[in-house]
């Protein structure tokens, strides 16, 4: 069974209020008691001391009847049954005794008046049973004058002022504790807003937002919770982001072989040479190989920006890879017209990097360079390597970018009026990913042609 965190702060504050609440009330009652017990006690003795101090002035011979059994004073005021009738009298049931030196009472109340005289070593407090009731007694014995007072009290008048503490202690907790529990709702509803804001505020956030989220007056025990969730709200939409930036990736990423297999396969289909069939076939099982390793290459570079492939930085040789792009592009280049120059300043060139990420970069610039070049331009591809960095640069001479328009080249789906073919405007917002991999820098210059553009991207040779 579900239970909602308000019910359950509310039960589990009650029930410690109760654990604590109980045992300090039963300690208080039995505390109570014993204070109750001793004041009245001390009543007990003080009422037989002060029947000595009367007996010494008035005299001893002086309460002697002539009856034998002494003077007898009733037990029970002439108003008591009256006020039993309305259920309660405040006048306890108390006695006492009078002995002289011989032994005999002279001055008894009638509830005590049988109660046999005190035997020596009777003195202080001791319980005895008298007429079916059970007596608290205090014995005083005058030591000059002979005289033994004995003061008395029903343990059933006692009982009484027992049940009354009882219902004051247990009234106070019956109708208490639901009073609390109403309280303790009412404070745990009031200290679980916070809660409900953060709720409201998850509820109404749009989708893909990336603002986080603020609440006022943020209790310090939310804090952190409020922080982790905001951290973990940008991770999702970074996470979101990033696979809607692959599938595009994938999109534009596999076009070109595609249309590479295609003019392959169109062309063993439209010629009668056999040899020329087989080389067109062999052709497209190269590009088919090739796509398949370059989703290979869009799912690590995929990886690599989500950070879960950082191991595969590694020495990369950036003439090799070159050298793979260029041949995979054969076909799309030859189709284009367009004549690709390949320069370098050695046979090797190692950069400690991610090779699908640089792969991407050279295939995007040369393949974005040959879309902007009508047929019968060229392309020029170089890598040179200097003391602490590595200079690419893709040269072409088509009709360029303005100066003022190069800023908005790397966003994302932008195409300039001059591209040809079905591009979608990522290419260029691959290569800067890609760089970024490599601390390396991108700069849009002029082409030293006369006329288009020069992609130049630094790569260090010593990245942190």
């Amino acid at each position: 069974m579900l239970s909602s965190l308000r019910a359950r702060l509310r039960w589990l504050i009650v029930l410690v209020l109760v654990a604590v609440l109980l045992p300090l009330g039963l300690l208080s009652f039995q505390r109570t008691i014993r204070e109750v017990d001793e004041l009245l006690d001390g009543r007990l003795a003080q009422s037989a001391r002060t029947l000595q101090v009367l007996i010494e002035h008035a005299g001893i011979d002086s309460l002697r009847g002539d009856a034998g059994p002494g003077i007898r004073v009733p037990s029970e005021p002439a108003h008591a049954s009256a006020m039993k009738r309305h259920g309660y009298t405040h006048e306890p049931e108390v006695g006492f005794q009078v002995f002289d030196k011989a032994g005999r009472v002279v001055l008894a109340t009638t509830n005590l008046a049988v109660l046999p005289p005190p035997q020596p070593g009777d003195a202080d407090f001791r319980d005895v049973r008298q007429g079916g009731y059970n007596w608290r007694v205090f014995t005083l014995a005058d030591q000059v004058d002979g005289v033994v007072i004995r003061t008395g009290e029903r343990y059933d008048s006692r009982q009484e002022i027992t049940q009354a503490l009882w219902f004051d202690h247990g009234l106070s907790l019956l109708l208490g504790l639901p009073l609390l529990a109403l309280l303790v709702g009412w404070a745990v509803k009031r200290g679980l807003r916070p809660l409900e804001a953060l709720t409201r505020a998850l509820a109404s956030r749009e989708l893909g937002s990336r603002a986080p989220i603020v609440l006022e007056r943020t209790p310090l025990e939310l804090q952190p919770v409020l922080g982790a969730l905001n951290d973990r709200l940008q991770r999702l939409a970074d996470a979101l982001e990033r696979e809607q930036r692959f599938s595009a990736d994938v999109a534009h990423e596999l076009r070109t072989p595609l249309a590479s297999t295609m003019i392959n396969l169109e062309s063993a289909q439209a010629t009668t040479d056999p040899t020329e069939a087989a080389a067109s076939l062999t052709s497209a099982q190269h590009v088919v190989a090739a796509l398949a390793r370059r989703i290979e290459q869009l799912l690590a570079l995929a990886r690599l920006e989500s950070g879960a492939a950082s191991g595969q930085y590694a020495a990369v040789d950036l003439v090799a890879i070159a050298v793979d792009v260029i041949e995979e592009l054969a076909p799309v280049i030859a189709e284009g017209g367009v004549e690709l120059s390949f320069v370098r300043s050695s046979e090797q060139v190692i950069v400690q990097g991610y090779e699908a990420a640089l792969a991407a970069l050279l295939r995007n610039l040369v393949e974005n360079a040959m879309r902007h070049v009508p047929a019968g331009g060229q392309v020029q591809l170089s890598i040179e390597q200097g003391v602490q960095d590595v200079v690419l640069d893709v040269i072409d001479d088509g009709p360029g970018i303005p100066p003022e328009h190069r800023a908005q080249v790397f966003t994302r789906f932008h195409r300039e009026a001059s591209s040809r073919g079905e591009g979608y405007g990522l290419g260029l917002s691959i290569v800067q990913r890609a760089a970024e991999l490599h601390r390396a820098t991108i700069e849009l210059l002029d082409s030293p042609f006369g006329n288009g553009l020069r992609v130049r991207v630094v790569i260090p040779l010593r990245q942190a």
